[in-house]
């Protein structure tokens, strides 16, 4: 019985001292840098939210995937361009964007050691997302058409820390180059002819922005940093 409670003891602390994988939540906020609505890079526009999975890798790296969703708002009342201001337009709809790729820290991370830790990181990967496709009507408003799928790269700064042996607590600010220019309505496509509806600069494409915090719990077995 003794030796069954050391043992128990011992996996106990050992499984505590595991931290390969993490799991948990993101909140923050979400906009668009387009042709409408406000010209700033980062707003807080309206809400965002989604899941999140890591796998600890090494102390440098970690593989992660995220499923985001979000309300994209855009309105031109909010820009301080008199000209988007006079024109008026506005658009409102839901983006749900799913992500692989890599997180790279840029000093160790090591969770099972036990010590407190702040450590900058850097994420990119593919990102694949749904949008609303938006056209300009025959009132001068933007009206919703289709449904469309895309691609984006992401470029995601933060900060994460240890805030208990179990849970870590980041803030970033992530950036999504898009592979489309009608985020925001200005450049449709499709099988209509919509060539008489674009507007603004058609030379280059949307990027959506993701700001917020992580909130993940640790668990499995002790890494084992082996050549990857």
């Amino acid at each position: 019985m003794r030796s069954l409670f050391i043992f128990i003891i011992f996996f106990s602390f050992a499984f505590a001292k595991a931290q390969t994988y993490e799991v948990g939540l993101f909140a923050g906020t979400s906009n668009v840098i387009g042709d409408v609505g406000s010209t700033q890079y980062i707003q807080i526009s309206d809400g965002a939210i989604g899941a999140m999975f890591k796998w600890n890798r090494s102390s440098r790296h970690s593989f992660r995937a995220s499923i985001i969703s979000a309300n994209m708002i855009g309105d031109d009342n909010d820009s301080d361009d008199i000209s988007r201001d006079l024109r008026g337009l506005k658009y409102n709809y839901s983006l749900l964007e799913a992500s692989v790729g890599i997180e790279y820290t840029f000093w160790d991370w090591e969770l099972y050691s036990g010590k407190p830790q702040l450590v900058p990181y850097l994420y990119t990967g593919l990102t694949a997302f749904q949008y609303s496709s938006f056209a300009l009507n025959n009132t001068n408003e933007l009206e919703e058409y289709d449904k469309s799928i895309d691609i984006a790269i992401p470029i995601v700064l933060g900060v994460k820390t240890n805030i208990t042996p179990k849970l870590i607590l980041a803030a970033e600010i992530g950036a999504r180059y898009t592979f489309t220019d009608n985020l925001d309505g200005s450049n449709p496509d499709g099988d209509m002819d919509f060539d008489s509806l674009k507007f603004g600069n058609i030379n280059n494409n949307d990027w959506y922005v993701f700001s917020g915090v992580t909130l993940t719990y640790t668990f499995g077995r002790k890494p084992c940093y082996c050549n990857f």
